[in-house]
């Protein structure tokens, strides 16, 4: 694995002038002649200066891209490629905030994950493409792969061929680049210093470096300075500080994302909002589960619980909140008249019931573990194998699954409409009344009500006087770092939904066992059940590690009784490290070579969330 560069590379010069960018050129020139007339200089708005900024930077990630082909295509030697790669890297990290805002497919076509992305509506899969993709085939490079290799470059210079001709007439507005600064920020917090889109070359930090140092050019062009000198200065300094912490670290696994966070991130993206509205910019106001006007992603109201209904009739109230907690404990809605969500779904075990796989109706057991009920809101899917979208859906299908609830809403609702207090309740929650809809509406309600943000390890994130130990904080650098932890439980929800969109909750196939043994892979097919698609065969939804201290035993089925289990099991590279022939893992089969001590570090941070 190639050590991370000491010191970034500078790009190349531009050396070649492609036909897309002789047209953007002659284009801008002819427009200023027109506009300006050929007696005095253009005087450009700010929003201009961004969208020349752009264009610019958009031609230096050409020529790298270019100069990183020409030396795939004359089989130049392993050094020489990765570094033209980290070249590459370097120039998208400057255009990655616009190009993310403006043209995300085309975004993700260069800079993707480097995994198979599944269309279950029209069953297809796209195979991956771009950095990423050149990445894993240089670390480590093998000849063999060289045809590979030459289609993905020829690919990427395609790709960021389309982004140049496209950015010429991109429509900006000044709250559109405001709001992509600030998710920018997210995204070196949340993607970049987790090492999460060079997961093998490991020069995430200076690559952060770099998309700090692009924002701050990109601010320069409005005048902040005569609007208010103080602000100015404060946010040039906040930058300043971020990007040499990052500049300073010695190496990926050394570098101190707590303190960056805390004391870096947070406080420029602070900073930036606060410069928006000094300049009299807009901010959005549009309906997001990362709130457009959040200060930083460790705000206590950074995220709606709200977010993922289906209709904005479906967002909670006191009302319907109160009538869900009751339902919720009441054995009405069970076939029995005996179980309630409460059985399997315990608030003093964090919503849990301690139970490997949750005890059936009558006899036996579930199919699964029971998952935590908190957080569960800030989630774009239900159920370990993402089967609904909804909570509602997700409380309609255990009121009538016959090992859980073995219920039936129908009944359920008839005998609530001959019950006056349920009747009372009802009206004042809802015009309709008693009926399927509100009673699973209610108890959706309630669930989205469960959902906090107010760990210690974000009370110090914010600044607070929480301490946290050194074991805390050293498992909290681990998580977001060496462990690779955060790359799947995405900060700071530590789940799936990815950010800085946070609009999607992603599966994984870890290759979990049968049982403690390690010894056999457990035989529940997870998402494939649903999908039928051979991508999602052992697929489960990526769950929020928060309050897990208190959620034993862990995995979809219960199989680790410790949280000292689990981290051994992904220490050991998952089901392919543990021997299992598991093609389609998405875990990384290798060891992460965590020592004990680290790994007792990462139990202490889980236990601090």
């Amino acid at each position: 694995m190639l050590a991370q560069p000491t010191v970034p590379m500078p790009v190349p010069r531009l050396t070649r002038l492609s036909p897309w960018w002789l047209i953007c050129a002659v284009s801008a020139v002819g427009l200023m002649l027109g506009v300006y007339g050929l007696s005095k200089p253009p005087v450009l708005t700010p929003l201009q200066q961004v969208h020349q900024q752009y264009v610019a930077d958009l031609a230096r990630l050409d020529s790298a891209v270019q100069q990183l082909k020409q030396g795939i295509d004359s089989r130049q030697s392993e050094a020489t490629l990765r570094q033209r790669l980290f070249t590459a890297r370097l120039a998208w990290k400057r255009v990655e905030f616009l190009a993310e805002l403006y043209n995300p497919e085309t975004a993700k076509s260069i800079n993707g994950a480097n995994l198979p992305e599944v269309d279950e509506v029209d069953k297809k899969v796209e195979q991956p493409e771009g950095l990423q993709v050149i990445e894993a085939g240089l670390f480590p490079h093998d000849p063999a792969n060289q045809a590979e290799l030459v289609q993905q470059a020829a690919m990427l210079v395609s790709n960021v061929g389309r982004l140049g001709k496209v950015a010429a007439t991109n429509e900006m507005t000044d709250s559109h680049v405001f709001d992509a600064m600030r998710l920018d920020v997210f995204r070196v917090i949340s993607l970049g210093i987790t090492g999460f889109d060079a997961p093998l070359a490991h020069t995430s930090i200076p690559e952060a470096a770099e998309a700090l140092e692009s924002l701050r050019r990109h601010l320069t062009f409005y005048d902040l300075r005569n609007r208010d000198e103080a602000l100015s200065l404060q946010l040039d300094r906040a930058f300043t500080d971020a990007i040499a912490q990052l500049r300073q670290s010695p190496d990926f696994n050394q570098f101190d994302r707590l303190t960056f966070i805390a004391k870096r991130a947070n406080p420029l993206s602070s900073l930036l909002l606060d410069a928006q509205q000094s300049l009299d910019i807009p901010v959005f106001r549009e309906n997001r589960l990362l709130s457009p006007s959040a200060r930083t992603l460790n705000d206590p109201d950074a995220f709606d619980p709200a977010y993922f209904v289906s209709s904005t009739d479906d967002r909670p109230t006191t009302e319907r909140v109160e009538l869900g907690k009751l339902l919720f404990f009441d054995p009405v809605l069970s076939g029995n008249g005996q179980r309630t969500c409460a059985t399997c779904h315990q608030p003093d075990r964090a919503f849990t019931d301690g139970e490997t796989k949750s005890l059936a109706v009558g006899s036996g057991s579930a199919a699964r573990n029971a998952p935590t009920l908190l957080n569960a809101a800030l989630q774009a899917s239900q159920f370990m194998d993402s089967r609904v979208v909804y909570l509602e859906d997700q409380a309609g299908d255990v009121i009538a699954n016959k090992t859980e609830m073995h219920g039936s809403l129908t009944t359920a609702v008839q005998t609530m409409q001959q019950q006056a207090h349920y009747r009372q309740l009802f009206a004042k929650a809802y015009s309709a009344g008693v009926t399927e809809q509100t009673v699973k509406n209610a108890l959706a309600s309630y669930v989205r009500s469960l959902s906090e943000m107010d760990s210690r390890v974000d009370k110090h994130l914010r600044g607070q006087a929480v301490a946290l130990t050194p074991a805390e904080q050293q498992g909290f650098n681990l998580f977001m770092g060496k462990g690779q932890c955060a790359t799947c439980h995405f900060f700071p929800l530590f789940n799936g939904t990815v950010p800085p969109a946070y609009a999607k909750t992603e599966s994984e196939v870890l290759g979990t066992p049968a049982t403690a043994a390690n010894k056999t892979l457990d035989t529940d097919l997870g998402r494939f059940r649903t999908t039928d698609m051979a991508e999602h065969r052992y697929a489960f939804k990526t769950p929020t590690v928060r309050h897990s201290a208190r959620t034993a035993p862990y995995m979809h089925n219960g199989v680790y009784r410790t949280l000292e289990e689990v981290i051994d099991f992904y220490n050991r590279g998952g089901g392919q490290g543990l021997g299992f022939n598991l093609p389609n893992q998405t875990l990384p089969p290798y060891s992460l070579h965590l020592t004990r001590s680290e790994q007792a570090a990462l139990v202490a941070f889980l236990k601090a969330l």
